[in-house]
């Protein structure tokens, strides 16, 4: 059974309540969903996968906490919160959210690009269901 999603919301209300807010020039926000496409199809172009009806998603926490806090080192990065599903998950349900905050839009992007990487690469154990 998937954990209830966070509201992004609010998720940006508190980051611009926290002590790093005033250093902060851009937030910037992933939310990976699970899809119908197979990875396969999607990025090798294998047009004979079949459709993906579900995923199992679980994921090693002292992994993520370790490449948070590479991403933390990255230049201008002050902020960061991931919040990751688990278990049997749909067609449509949230996998993970993602919000970077940063001084400017090149080091943000930069981060974001670096932290979803290496959560996907690395941290997490993701078996697409057909």
């Amino acid at each position: 059974m998937s954990k209830q999603s966070p509201s992004m919301d609010q998720w940006l209300q508190e980051a611009k309540q926290h002590e790093s807010a005033p250093r902060v020039g851009m937030y910037l926000s992933h939310n990976g969903v699970v899809r119908q496409s197979a990875r396969a199809r999607v990025r090798q172009g294998d047009e004979t996968a079949a459709p993906v009806t579900g995923m199992l998603f679980s994921y090693d926490q002292t992994r993520v906490d370790a490449a948070i806090a590479d991403a933390y080192q990255l230049p201008g990065i002050y902020y960061i919160r991931v919040w990751l599903n688990e278990g049997e998950l749909t067609v449509g349900d949230d996998i993970m959210y993602v919000l970077i905050g940063g001084d400017i839009r090149p080091h943000v992007v930069e981060a974001l690009q670096y932290l979803v990487g290496r959560i996907k690469s690395e941290c997490v154990s993701e078996t697409e269901i057909s």
